[in-house]
């Protein structure tokens, strides 16, 4: 659970559109899921997006194609938006076994998984990059933001 559906749950019941104990069964629910989940090679953080605003980033470097999937499941599974940070196309086709509908951006090295929702940030971010060879960071911090629910903005190669 991340605070944008804890708002809407409690507008839900506010509105009478969900009755309180519908409400009180997914918080429930939700509080019951342990906030850490050892998979032996790593430990996910379930409840960051409540405390941090979004839920744990994957960094894929050093990871084999095999965790990378496990974890990105067990994210995805609790119901986050899942990011997966310096990464490549063999860790792409594992994820894709696990989860159909992951999206690969081979300059930005990221694989995203979304819930979907608006962007819920305040204003835009402008990612400005001097050349080309900045091209793959520019890109890793524009997707990474627009995943994050920000409005972004590019401006490249302005030397």
């Amino acid at each position: 659970m991340n605070l944008e559906t804890l708002t809407n749950l409690l507008e839900q019941v506010r509105l009478g559109t969900l009755d309180v104990t519908a409400a009180q069964k997914t918080l429930a629910d939700a509080i019951r899921q342990a906030p850490f989940e050892d998979l032996g090679f790593a430990r996910v953080d379930h409840h960051r997006a409540i405390r941090q605003g979004f839920p744990e980033v994957i960094f894929g470097q050093g990871k084999t194609p095999a965790q990378i999937a496990k974890i990105s499941a067990r994210i995805v599974e609790a119901g986050h938006t899942l990011l997966v940070t310096r990464t490549d196309e063999t860790a792409y086709a594992a994820v894709r076994q696990e989860l159909d509908t992951a999206k690969f951006y081979p300059e930005a090295r990221l694989i995203t998984h979304t819930t979907g929702s608006e962007p819920t940030g305040v204003g835009t971010i402008l990612v400005v990059s001097g050349g080309t060879a900045d091209h793959p960071v520019a890109e890793e911090a524009v997707i990474t933001a627009t995943v994050m629910g920000n409005c972004v903005e590019r401006l490249y190669d302005v030397g």
